[in-house]
């Protein structure tokens, strides 16, 4: 489980293709500082399980199921990823609950500079848009964020200096995919209320 707070805005070193899947090689001195094999580090909002580290790096295994899902199917070395440790108990939840388990993707359509902030419109695929709720909570690129303005096909959220230097979203332009994962909780308040009128019926 993570929180959405990024810890550190790392790089893709190597992508070795393996058929249906593929290795990552990622550069990230911060998270890599305690982590050994088996330990999860989320990379771009997709919960990864380590497999090694070494000198500031690590090397994940990606699955087809999950490239599929994801845009990091479209990462190169030299891509810069957001990076993030799983929560420890007892530690502040600073954004929101994130499973790591990436819903879809969805595409910058623009991007509206302001005096202190910037103003990023995503587009949203059709079945995960009645999850999208204004000032609800949503993950892009792992980056928990607050939702602005949310439509049908598409959402916007404002982001902070500290969002736009240290994240992934500070450097990504127009037609550049970003992964998105809705808030669990509507989906269980979904689940639970489609069950409730099913016994009501």
């Amino acid at each position: 489980m993570f929180t959405g707070i990024v810890e550190e805005l790392g790089e893709v070193v190597a992508v070795e293709e393996l058929g249906d899947s593929c290795r990552f090689t990622l550069r990230g001195p911060f998270v890599t500082e305690d982590a050994k094999h088996g330990d999860s580090i989320a990379v771009n909002g997709v919960c990864l399980t380590v497999v090694d580290t070494a000198d500031g790096t690590f090397t994940a295994d990606v699955m087809a199921e999950t490239l599929n899902r994801s845009s990091l199917g479209v990462l190169r070395p030299g891509s810069r990823v957001n990076l993030e440790r799983p929560m420890a108990l007892g530690a502040r939840l600073g954004g929101h609950l994130v499973q790591g388990h990436v819903d879809g993707t969805g595409t910058i359509v623009e991007r509206t500079p302001g005096e202190h902030w910037e103003v990023v419109k995503i587009s949203l695929p059709a079945a995960l848009a009645r999850y999208v709720v204004e000032k609800g909570s949503i993950t892009v690129d792992g980056i928990s964020l607050t939702v602005v303005d949310a439509a049908h096909d598409f959402f916007t959220v404002s982001l902070i200096p500290t969002t736009l230097a240290l994240t992934t979203l500070g450097i990504k332009q127009p037609g550049d995919p970003v992964n998105l994962e809705v808030d669990v909780l509507a989906k269980y308040v979904e689940r639970l209320l489609g069950d409730r009128a099913e016994t009501a019926s």
